[in-house]
């Protein structure tokens, strides 16, 4: 009895080491618990973060712009964020301590959704229209270059601001033309509510002349500074649940599904099927790796903002983005 007492104390003790040695990373995404946040559960569920030390619980967001402050304020060491929205906010606060640390959607899922039963089949149908866009929706964010890179006159069109919980059911209902969101979101949540899926237009922005990235995990400088390793370690954890993801979607969607049980599983897994295919698992990820830019295209992103947004502060591609933490091993080839 003695000795299994004292092995029971010398167990409660080693665990209470290892968890106290665990540094904690909560993570807050952009969005809700959803097919694409999927591979996070899975570096969850299998012990990645684990692995490298990290105690990690994954927070919903609300919308691309949410994260950012989150991580600036330290609330969050690290997020999930639209990087465009991040160099504005760092030019209107400059020296806030956060940056892109690993690009995830190579290839942004801004988009223009709209159907073809409303007159919406290309970018100069929306002149004339209704388009419904909520203000902090990242894709609406970058609807201005959109516009200019197809010759559409913004005055031309009337954007009424919405809601992202009425923003698909007023497309469905025939009350705006077209919406602006991330293609797998507002897709499968209009054929959710019932819009036949041949009546849907996706204008992926990305196929439209627009040059820029998309979501990143975003960091806060401070934490990185301070926890090198344990940055390295998030994102060699973020890229292992994102392959593995891939090659088991199913398993993926199941992660989620314990997350929230009152997601439609067979739903959730397309969106995840169509985030990776038209969003991660790009022709450059699987040739060089996830995580990483390429400088020329990042620079054509700057300019492409220039022209909608004046800076305040002269733009600079190190500001936004670092490569310094990510992992040298190999991890980051999904394929």
């Amino acid at each position: 009895m003695i000795r299994t007492t004292f092995a029971a104390v010398a167990a409660t003790i080693t665990l209470a080491t290892s968890l106290a040695a665990q540094t904690a990373m909560p993570f807050a995404l952009d969005w809700k618990f959803e097919g694409p946040a999927a591979p996070y559960f899975v570096a969850v569920d299998k012990g990645y973060f684990e692995a490298e030390g990290l105690s990690v619980e994954v927070s919903e967001g609300a919308g691309s712009l949410d994260a950012i402050p989150k991580v600036a304020t330290g609330a969050f060491p690290v997020g999930f964020a639209d990087i465009n929205s991040l160099m504005k906010f760092l030019d209107q606060n400059p020296g806030a301590p956060v940056i892109a640390a690993m690009m995830v959607y190579d290839k942004p899922p801004f988009s223009v959704v709209g159907r073809k039963s409303l007159g919406i089949e290309a970018p100069a149908d929306l002149a004339g229209k209704v388009l419904g866009a909520p203000p902090p929706d990242g894709a609406w964010a970058q609807f201005p270059i959109f516009a200019a890179e197809n010759g559409l006159d913004m005055a031309s069109i009337t954007v009424e601001p919405v809601g992202f919980p009425v923003r698909e059911p007023m497309l469905a209902e025939g009350k705006v033309a077209s919406v602006t969101g991330f293609s797998f979101s507002s897709t499968l949540n209009l054929i959710r509510l019932g819009v036949p899926e041949d009546d849907i237009t996706v204008l992926l922005m990305a196929d439209h002349g627009v040059a820029l990235y998309g979501n990143a995990v975003i960091v806060n400088t401070d934490f990185a500074a301070a926890n090198p390793d344990a940055v390295t370690g998030f994102l060699r954890a973020v890229a292992m649940g994102w392959k593995d993801a891939i090659a088991d979607p199913d398993s993926a969607i199941e992660a989620l599904i314990k997350r929230n049980p009152a997601a439609d599983a067979a739903l959730e897994k397309r969106r995840l099927q169509m985030a990776v295919d038209a969003n991660v698992l790009t022709d450059w990820v699987k040739a060089n790796g996830m995580g990483n830019i390429d400088p020329a295209r990042m620079e054509t992103a700057i300019e492409q903002t220039k022209s909608v947004y004046e800076f305040v502060n002269a733009p600079d591609a190190s500001l936004y983005f670092t490569a310094d933490y990510l992992p040298s091993d190999g991890s980051l080839m999904l394929e």
